[in-house]
């Protein structure tokens, strides 16, 4: 099991990679003591069986380890960079260096249209495909302590043995089947820097409250804006600045002194003093201060939202017939809330775009406006002509 510590030893095997069509990559990290992602591991292969074809980069190994050949490879057009679940590997990529491996093929997303059901595991795949099992005991260590451990190592790198074979089944697969292109149209968003960009200004929307009185939601948009500020900053966790719930009520107590942030239920001891407290109260100024031009609006369109409850259980019956039908993950073709919002008549769903149109949106039209009813006929369910 060859690690990799030195720049030259990276593009070596970043060349090397460069003469076939595909590299599969995965990497280790921890996230639980910061804001971004901590790069502990990158695990790399290339197609054969030989011992080096398959190797571990090691970003803590020493200071003299440039990542620079790896981020060309993964910017060269003629080589396919093949991830599972790519989603995470991609944000510290991005962050790290600017960079998105482009072509990208994710198994996981290529697994679900080709009908192995909703976010496919690793685990499953490679027992599914690769006819293997792993062993899943270093799953949770802790990828930044050194020495790795000879276990550790080899539970690494068969996150990229594997994917080598079954990058080449599903590719197979969706060439037979026509479907690449839905693969490409999925992965659209994963390829999108915007994707990884986390505006402070933005944050509060991911905040979940049933209080949507314009001046409470300007506490909470302040508040959420501080605490992004302050954990980006400073690389720590949000929750450690203060969590969601202890938002939401300081958004809805309005504390306008250290002395109020002290009767705070929820806040942590260290947010209570300091930078943080400091910060807190500027927000919540902020908030009260805020202009009723400039108060965020709430959005209502789903309490005027009629849906026909009869309407959208029939949506969810074509939705599983098309989903038998074509062999892929119900949830990938439509959410629930694109069922229902086409059931209050609204047409702006994913569901009625791309490849899931052609799939399940015209007919879910169709079904909609009348033009057809549902039949079973034997075991099926099919939409039939009025």
């Amino acid at each position: 099991m060859k690690t990799i510590t030195t720049t030259d030893d990276l593009a070596a095997f970043c060349a090397k990679a460069q003469q076939h069509d595909y590299v599969t990559v995965d990497t280790e990290f921890l996230r639980e003591r910061t804001y971004y992602s901590k790069l502990c591991l990158v695990q790399l292969a290339v197609p054969g069986k030989e011992d080096d074809s398959a190797v571990l980069v090691d970003p803590l190994a020493g200071e003299g380890l440039s990542l620079e050949p790896l981020y060309e490879l993964f910017r060269d057009p003629s080589v396919v960079k093949v991830f599972h679940a790519a989603r995470q590997d991609l944000e510290i990529f991005q962050v790290e260096a600017g960079v998105i491996p482009a072509p990208l093929f994710d198994t996981q997303v290529a697994a679900m249209v080709c009908g192995f059901g909703e976010q496919a595991g690793y685990e499953t795949l490679v027992k599914k495909i690769a006819k293997q099992s792993l062993d899943k005991s270093s799953r949770f260590t802790d990828w930044s302590r050194r020495p790795l451990t000879d276990a550790q190592k080899t539970y690494a790198l068969a996150d990229v043995t594997h994917l080598r074979g079954i990058y080449e089944f599903l590719a197979r697969k969706l060439a037979s089947s026509g479907r690449d292109k839905w693969v490409e149209e999925e992965l659209r968003v994963l390829t999108d820097p915007e994707t990884y960009r986390t505006e402070p200004s933005e944050a509060w929307q991911r905040i979940k409250t049933r209080n949507t009185s314009p001046r409470f939601l300007a506490l909470l948009r302040e508040l959420a804006r501080f605490r992004e500020d302050y954990a980006q900053s400073r690389n720590v966790p949000r929750s450690r600045v203060y969590k969601d719930d202890a938002l939401v009520e300081l958004a809805a107590t309005k504390p306008q002194s250290v002395q109020d942030l002290g009767r705070s239920r929820l806040l942590l001891r260290e947010a209570r003093k300091g930078e943080i407290a400091e910060g807190i109260l500027a927000a919540v100024r902020a908030g009260l201060e805020c202009p009723q031009e400039n108060l965020p609006v709430p959005d209502k369109s789903a309490d005027r939202q009629q849906v026909n409850p009869a309407l959208a259980d029939l949506l969810r019956v074509l939705l599983k017939a098309k989903s038998e039908t074509y062999g892929v993950a119900a949830k990938l073709i439509a959410s629930a809330a694109d069922l229902d919002a086409m059931a209050g008549g609204t047409r702006d769903v994913a569901a009625l775009r791309g490849w899931r149109r052609d799939v399940f949106g015209h007919d879910a039209l169709r079904l909609c406006e009348g033009e057809i009813a549902l039949a079973v006929k034997g075991s099926a369910v099919e939409p039939v002509e009025i």
